[in-house]
């Protein structure tokens, strides 16, 4: 938490020097509760462009050539700040989650002015204002080349492919962790720092400030969306073999830490799948879906996603005759659809290793921990399905962002399928 005292310091030493590379003075003109100057894309340009680069502070009611602390009414303070926030979410593309607060400072008479304080931190994604992709250099905004913004991509992108879930997630703080989910991770006599950081959960930013990896915010915190942008598993049920809100019959978005949101939308499918009976002549229970295949399925899913995508969440969609489940991020690597039964290649290698080393696994998949590394997933999911529906699941890559899985349901009507069941009797 930023000490105000301390806050107040450094703004009124900065104001002195002026602008730089991380700070940014604006005038503010409000006329008739509507925020005349400066205008709406310049504003969402200069916080891309700090947050393209390394963060910075964007100060509104001090003017940016003279220096002048000329600060904000205080009736419309809150115009102001919900001028900016509007900005942020809706001219940022990803929006942009930035910190405000309202400060007073003196001006050059010694009369305290009510000033706009905002704090926009270094991002993980590349964002786009009205203008195009900027980046900050000293103390203006330029557009970036195509040849700079082909290197930030593939700089911000590489490390989806390695090591994206151990990056630090700006605005987190400790304060966020949930002391149950934290023990999990705590053995032996070192500090509990000490061994969150070995264990890529925590790191400290270039201010020497702790905040949560990725990975540490999909396993230490209690709702991970509010960090990573629909980092969660939305569940829909169908009576039907159509995507209609008219047949809906049940819905639940499955959020918490991700161990949470694998038990949450496993325990959807099986309340909402059909169980078939068949007399012949004892009583023989045919389950729409193997249970061992939907749990592998659900765990690569949440395992494997991209989270590098902003907005995009897992989707499962129960049908009368089938299960769809859909993962954000195309194939890692090499990987393709034919390959995948044969090799196995992760996308989040820690937080595939905290899965496999502290979790252990729902009773369902016969299984020592959650996920286990040999690479049985998908042949597992693909070899038990085909028994009970005697159809092949089907693996699909929409437009390269984003992997669908089609699990068909089991009928009682298939000949071949009540005589395995007989047979196995």
């Amino acid at each position: 938490m930023i000490d105000t005292t301390d806050l107040i310091r450094e703004l009124i030493y900065q104001i002195r020097l002026g602008e730089d590379s991380a700070y940014e003075f604006k005038s503010i003109a409000i006329k008739g509760k509507k925020v005349e100057q400066p205008h709406r894309d310049s504003i969402a340009d200069e916080l891309a462009a700090f947050a393209n680069a390394r963060g910075g502070i964007l100060v509104l009611g001090v003017a940016d050539k003279t220096r002048e602390v000329e600060g904000i009414a205080r009736e419309n303070l809150d115009t102001v700040d919900l001028w900016l926030a509007n900005i942020a979410s809706q001219l940022v593309d990803p929006p942009l989650p930035i910190e405000t607060r309202l400060v007073e400072i003196p001006n050059r008479q010694g009369e305290a002015k009510p000033v706009v304080w905002v704090r926009i931190a270094k991002s993980v994604f590349v964002h786009r204002s009205p203008s195009g992709y900027y980046h900050r250099v000293g103390s203006s905004k330029r557009e970036m080349s195509p040849e700079l913004l082909a290197r930030i991509f593939q700089q911000r992108s590489m490390v989806r492919l390695i090591r994206f879930d151990e990056q630090l997630v700006p605005q987190t703080e400790k304060e966020a962790i949930v002391p149950e989910l934290k023990a999990r991770f705590l053995r032996g006599d070192l500090p509990e720092q000490t061994q969150l950081k070995k264990l890529y959960l925590i790191g400290d930013d270039e201010s020497g400030t702790t905040r949560l990896t990725v990975s540490g915010v999909l396993l230490l915190t209690p709702r991970p969306a509010d960090f990573l942008s629909s980092a969660y598993v939305q569940c829909v049920a169908y009576s039907g073999t159509e995507r209609n809100a008219e047949y809906q019959i049940d819905a639940q978005d499955c959020d918490g830490s991700v161990d949470e949101q694998i038990r949450l939308a496993f325990n959807f499918v099986k309340r909402n799948m059909r169980t078939e009976a068949v007399k012949r002549p004892g009583r023989i229970d045919i389950p729409q879906y193997d249970l061992a295949a939907v749990f592998e399925a659900i765990v690569n899913a949440v395992a494997h996603r991209d989270y590098a995508i902003h907005g995009a969440r897992i989707r499962l969609h129960l049908f009368a005759d089938r299960l769809e489940l859909s993962t954000p991020g195309g194939l890692p690597n090499s990987l393709t659809i034919d390959s995948m039964e044969a090799n196995s290649i992760t996308r989040n290698e820690t937080l595939v290793n905290l899965l496999s080393r502290y979790y252990p696994a729902d009773p369902v998949s016969k299984r020592q921990n959650l996920i286990e590394r040999r690479g049985e997933g998908v042949p597992t999911i693909l070899a038990a399905s085909e028994r009970l529906s005697l159809r092949r699941p089907l693996y699909e890559q929409i437009d390269h962002t984003e992997l669908k899985l089609t699990i068909y349901a089991a009928s009682r009507e298939k000949n071949g399928l009540l005589a395995q069941f007989t047979a196995e009797e």
